[in-house]
């Protein structure tokens, strides 16, 4: 029985390949190039050789629950409780799989925003429920009115990414309140946030469900240390959600993954300890602001980018050749790799409308640049 018969080849799988074969600058995956902080290297080095190499507790090592705790209330002034609140998970994507599995029932209904990140969809075919894909406007702010028209009988959830993968988008007050309103007609619906880029975000800040008290007995707000601390290969990453659910989560992790990378999870226990939380942003909105002034003098038209470490542009100036074919060409006849955004829709809305990885050393992102200019 082929329980996800439409699941392919990720995009991303197919981009960074061809990146390999035809030795491309690979800006479509969303990781960094850039060393990691020796802060946190050494310390990895010196745990090696300490007995940290057992089983946590499911939950997540003590330690590491408590300097989360702290790190909830210095960024969003909220209180939590580790022990029946917080779980330590093998990433973001596992924190959202496991979530889903545990509270999802067959014909249970979620609604997702496209563009969307493609881990929503899997998790909920499996558990036998129905994902309601709902665009956004074209700007990419939500369509509140669209939103609620999809909710029914059956809606279970909905999924919020903010700040946006792929767009960069974030979401304001307004959206917010909208959210908020919606929900309390209907009381029965729960909130995934995927937040996973909350500590990366611009001019525009990011405004967390953490801050919404009305949301917060109704939802499950996940975040990523893979990518706030630069070391996406760790998987390590966490999820917030009120008792009553939490307990039907866990009942799923201990089955799934059961505990986390143990030295991982010590390392960065003793790193928060020593990081500024802080100094993420603005090293990023260099990055961000380095880059686009290298494509300015390009054709490709740069859309806003308020979060996160993508960068969309436009090549409607350039080609009318849908986004697929433009980025493969890209990296045959150019030699870079991005990812089209069309591969975000249900329905493969295609805007002309490519994404770039700009968390990359200066080096890179100038190369990238230099041949980015030929287009």
């Amino acid at each position: 029985m082929n329980k996800l018969p439409n699941v392919t080849t990720s995009i991303f799988t197919t981009m960074t390949k061809m990146a390999t074969e035809y030795k491309a600058i690979n800006l479509s995956q969303g990781f960094p190039n850039f060393p990691v902080d020796e802060r946190l290297t050494q310390i990895v080095s010196r745990l090696a050789f300490e007995d940290v190499h057992q089983y946590t507790p499911m939950a997540g090592y003590p330690p590491l629950l408590n300097k989360i705790q702290t790190l909830i209330k210095s960024s969003y002034n909220r209180n939590i409780i580790p022990e029946t609140e917080l779980l330590v998970t093998a990433g973001a994507t596992q924190a959202i799989f496991t979530t889903l599995l545990a509270l999802l029932k067959p014909d249970d209904e979620v609604i997702i925003l496209d563009p969307s990140y493609d881990c929503y969809e899997a998790p909920i075919l499996l558990s036998e429920a129905k994902p309601i894909r709902v665009s956004l406007n074209d700007d990419y702010t939500p369509n509140w009115n669209t939103i609620a028209n999809a909710f029914s009988e059956k809606t279970k959830m909905i999924i919020i990414n903010n700040p946006h993968n792929p767009t960069g988008k974030i979401l304001n007050e307004s959206d917010l309140e909208n959210l908020e309103s919606l929900l309390e007609k209907h009381p029965d619906v729960l909130l995934l946030s995927d937040e996973v880029y909350e500590y990366i975000t611009f001019e525009q800040k990011h405004i967390s469900t953490h801050t919404r008290t009305k949301l917060l007995d109704r939802c499950i707000t996940v975040s990523s240390f893979g990518k706030s601390f630069h070391v996406t290969g760790w998987k390590i990453g966490y999820l917030i959600a009120p008792e009553y659910l939490m307990k039907e989560i866990k009942k799923v992790h201990q089955f799934l993954v059961f505990s986390v990378n143990s030295i991982c999870q010590v390392a960065v226990s003793e790193y928060l300890g020593l990081v500024d939380i802080n100094e993420i942003s603005p090293f990023y909105q260099e990055k961000r602001d380095y880059f686009r002034s290298l494509l300015k003098n390009s054709r490709f038209q740069l859309m806003p980018c308020e979060g996160t470490y993508f960068q969309v542009v436009s090549y409607a100036d350039i080609s009318n050749e849908n986004d697929v074919d433009f980025c493969k060409r890209l990296i045959t006849e150019y030699g870079v790799a991005a990812i089209p955004i069309s591969n975000f829709y249900a329905d493969g809305k295609d805007l002309k409308l490519i994404r770039f990885c700009f968390a990359k050393d200066n080096a890179t992102l100038e190369e990238a640049a230099r041949r980015l200019s030929r287009v």
